[in-house]
């Protein structure tokens, strides 16, 4: 698991740590990405929304969600998914820098929550091929959260800030992270 940090001061809010982690399984079938998120704190001081029977879903990143966004190394295109604690995601296709952004679909991810009064966890897995081309041999990947207070304040939390005046999860140097096939 990788440490997210915060993009403002996170001592205003319940948060302990946010973490996440993004690897390939490989296995008999297609090969499948999988996320996972951790998140600590104080949460009935956050405003996480029910589960729910899941779906796809705009917006989520206007309240609580975690989010990552794929590369295939040397290329401007990339992929960005949303994944919130109700199981309601999204998922976006950009041929260049915040450029051409398009629906992915048909997308079916399965999506695990579970929850106590300090501790939330999501686990996704997606097909691979869904997201980048599979014979890409090398990914550089973006993991990031938007955690909402139930005051309605937003905290930005990410591997990368690379711009100091504002939360930018798809700026090209917030991916930080490798992934080999």
């Amino acid at each position: 698991m990788h440490l997210l940090r915060a993009h403002d001061d996170p001592a205003r809010l319940p948060i302990e740590r946010v973490e996440a982690s993004l690897q390939l399984a490989k296995g008999d079938g297609p090969v499948a990405l999988v996320v996972r998120y951790r998140l600590t704190g104080d949460l009935p001081q956050l405003a996480l929304p029910p589960r729910g029977p899941g779906g796809r879903v705009d917006g989520l990143w206007r309240h609580t969600c975690f989010e990552f966004f794929v590369r295939p190394r040397g290329s401007a295109g990339y992929s960005e998914v949303n994944l919130a604690p109700s199981t309601e995601w999204a998922a976006y296709a950009f041929d260049a820098y915040r450029a051409g952004m398009r629906p992915i679909e048909p997308l079916s991810p399965q999506i695990d929550v579970e929850s106590s009064p300090r501790l939330l966890t999501l686990a996704a897995v997606f097909p691979l091929a869904t997201l980048v081309d599979e014979t890409v041999a090398a990914c550089d990947a973006a993991l990031a959260a938007v955690i909402e207070a139930r005051d309605g304040s937003l905290s930005y939390w990410a591997l990368a800030h690379p711009d100091p005046l504002r939360p930018d999860f798809h700026h090209p140097e917030s991916f930080v992270h490798e992934i080999r096939h």
